[in-house]
């Protein structure tokens, strides 16, 4: 697609990136087949394709509007256009660059400004925000129904293994995760407990920048990724083998912190060592199933209904790992329609944009509860938590799963 910059974008690393990838669309449309939105609403403005071209229009020095604003702000940055699109157009990194042009034109109304603000600063700050979701649950008969569906008790951590093993990995120190679930890091370190592997927390380590990042502070997004990078090194340094990644969406902006810091000098180097040590759980475990599956206790089949996050089919595309992981632990993997497309959480989308959120929520959830599954496991805490809200069957992470299954 021929572009030409705006002079205020000419000689950034911004306005080269999105030069390059505006001229990598040929504007085929194939992704709006696959396009959450744009299925739903039928705009070709709500679609990859019309984003891009509005983007294209801000990036040449068209002015931004609301309505512009509004049109991305529909998207739900799942990235299925990437995994559909023929000329590889990296619409993720293009969606990230319009939206930071676009915001620094057009002033959001107070109220939508000061929410925004509220999630920046509450769902990134792990204490905060738990001590927010305790209160939550305490009043929870209290609270309308829909909040109410939002707050589901807590599952009990339970124990934490202390044996010390040659094999050292770590685990993030999450947010929104820790607070809403620490069960998801217990049974984490369990299983890795089980086949020889030591699971370590940097204490200095948080939130992984995504939630800042994709709300309009990328400043304090790429600073979240310096903290962790610093909290990780002296590990890395010292032979830890991986930064394991229980929530995908974490291992996506974990993964993209080598790009996302290349034109920083003082950590470029150090970012892509940990971007390249960064692995998503199913990834990691997949090569050690043979020796997961010894550690099994023999149980009935379970009849499951795998709900492939789109950080792992889309960013990640690693989805696969998971799939076969639970199939070697005797997983009956029932067929899912429309696998590849969002449930509508897509990190705070669902808190922003929700009627848009709960119409692909009740799609996603009509055709994972089809083929009647005893459960639905997923791999990461946003969706998990937004299916949970509204599904008939039990819904969780699979390494909870798992960890219930191990041998004592």
């Amino acid at each position: 697609m021929e572009t030409r910059l705006a002079d205020r974008f000419q000689g950034s690393a911004e306005g080269a990136a999105a030069e390059s990838i505006l001229r990598a669309c040929v504007h085929c449309g194939f992704c709006n087949a696959t396009c959450p939105t744009y299925r739903l609403l039928g705009d070709e403005l709500d679609g990859p394709r019309g984003r891009i071209y509005q983007i294209k229009q801000v990036l040449e020095g068209a002015p931004a509007t609301p309505l512009t604003q509004l049109h991305l702000d529909r998207c739900l940055t799942c990235r299925n256009c990437e995994t559909t699109c023929p000329s590889g157009v990296q619409y993720g990194r293009l969606l990230d660059i319009g939206r930071a042009a676009v915001d620094a034109q057009v002033p959001r109304p107070v109220a939508v400004a000061a929410y925004r603000w509220l999630l920046r600063e509450g769902l990134t700050r792990r204490a905060l925000f738990g001590g927010a979701l305790r209160l939550g649950r305490a009043l929870r008969p209290l609270l309308p129904g829909k909040l109410r569906s939002m707050l589901a008790a807590a599952r009990p951590a339970g124990p934490w293994p202390h044996r010390p093993h040659a094999r050292k990995v770590l685990l993030l120190k999450s947010c929104t995760q820790g607070a809403l679930a620490p069960s998801i890091d217990a049974a984490t370190a369990r299983v890795l407990d089980a086949i020889g592997i030591e699971v370590l927390i940097a204490p200095h380590s948080g939130c992984c920048g995504a939630i800042r990042y994709h709300l309009g502070d990328q400043p304090g997004g790429l600073e979240h990724a310096r903290r962790n990078i610093d909290a990780w090194w002296g590990h890395l340094e010292a032979g830890v083998e991986a930064i394991v990644l229980n929530a995908s969406g974490c291992a996506a902006q974990i993964r993209d912190y080598g790009a996302l810091l290349a034109d920083d000098a003082a950590y470029a180097d150090r970012a892509r060592r940990v971007s390249a040590a960064a692995r998503e759980l199913g990834e990691f475990l997949a090569p050690q199933r043979i020796e997961l599956a010894r550690r099994v206790a023999p149980a009935k089949t379970v009849r499951v209904a795998l709900h492939l996050p789109c950080t792992l089919q889309h960013a990640l595309r690693c989805a696969e790992a998971t799939e076969i992981l639970l199939t070697a632990l005797d997983v009956e993997l029932l067929p899912v329609a429309e696998a590849h497309m969002c449930c509508g959480s897509a990190g705070t989308y669902s808190l922003l944009q929700g009627e848009i959120s709960g119409a692909l929520r009740a799609r996603k959830l009509t055709h994972l509860l089809a083929p009647k599954p005893e459960l639905i496991l997923s791999a990461n805490i946003g969706c998990i938590t937004h299916l949970a809200a509204a599904s008939e069957v039990p819904v969780m992470h699979w390494v909870e799963w798992l960890s219930g299954r191990l041998a004592s």
